[in-house]
C-alpha cells in the first residue's frame, strides 16, 4: 500500500475514524528532522511532552530515538530541550544530510 501524502488526506486533515492517525505517515514532509544527542540529554521528557505529533519514544520513563514515520521536523523538541552544561540534546539538521 502507497503512503498516503498530504493531496490524500481530507480538508482540514480531519479524522474520519478512531485510530486512523497510525495511517498517516508525515515523516515524509519534513525539511529538517531533529538529531537526538544521548549524551546531553538529561531525561527530562519536554521533548516528548511538547512534540505535537507524538514522534518521541519513551520506555521505562526515559526517552529513546524519534519516530521519523510520524515526525513532521517541526523544531519545537529541539527549542524546548534544555540540553545539559549548555549543550542541546536536540539538534536539527537538513534533511538528506
Amino acid at each position: 500500500m502507497k503512503p498516503k501524502g498530504w493531496k490524500d488526506l481530507p480538508p482540514g486533515s480531519v479524522i474520519t475514524r478512531p485510530g486512523s492517525a497510525t495511517e498517516f505517515k508525515t515523516g515524509s514532509w519534513r525539511t529538517f528532522r531533529p538529531v537526538w544527542v544521548p549524551e546531553n540529554c538529561i531525561q527530562c521528557l519536554f521533548c516528548w511532552m511538547y512534540c505535537p505529533d507524538m514522534a518521541i519514544k519513551v520506555k521505562d520513563g526515559k526517552r529513546e530515538e524519534f519516530d521519523y514515520d510520524y515526525c513532521k521536523g517541526c523544531g519545537i523538541c529541539a527549542r524546548e530541550c534544555p540540553g545539559k552544561k549548555g549543550q542541546k540534546a536536540i539538534i536539527m539538521v537538513e534533511e538528506g544530510k
